[in-house]
């Protein structure tokens, strides 16, 4: 069992990650340490999506040369390439998460010039 979860290391750190971004969007009070818990856990999911699409035994682009499309007669072997998905997808990911950042921190802005905090309970009170 401990050898088990030693070769999948990577997946414990993801779970990790997600937990602390987890954590920090539930337990904090403060805006800001909301959003920076929400950065943590939006990078711990690409992070895992980037890792699942990663082979070990020697895969290689897919990127097929003029050569290599005259030798195969038969059918290509797809085991022999990684798959480009998962690192396409992440990156849009990304994308939007800068984004989600940008806009979040905006509105934290406008928050703090309304309110003069960025404490949670603090902006309920003078909301109630």
């Amino acid at each position: 069992m401990l050898e088990l979860m030693i070769a999948k290391y990577n997946y414990w750190i993801y779970i990790i990650l997600m937990m602390i971004g987890f954590y920090a969007m539930i337990a904090k009070n403060n805006l800001i340490k909301k959003v920076i818990g929400m950065n943590i856990f939006q990078t711990a999911i690409i992070l895992f999506y980037i890792s699942i699409a990663f082979k070990k035994d020697g895969a290689t682009l897919p990127i097929l040369t003029a050569a290599d499309v005259h030798a195969a007669h038969d059918a290509i072997n797809t085991a022999q390439y990684i798959n480009p998905l998962p690192h396409v997808l992440m990156l849009t990911a990304i994308v939007v998460m800068v984004a989600t950042l940008g806009v979040a921190l905006a509105i934290a802005i406008m928050i703090y010039r309304k309110y003069h905090t960025l404490e949670e309970d603090e902006i309920l009170k003078v909301l109630k």
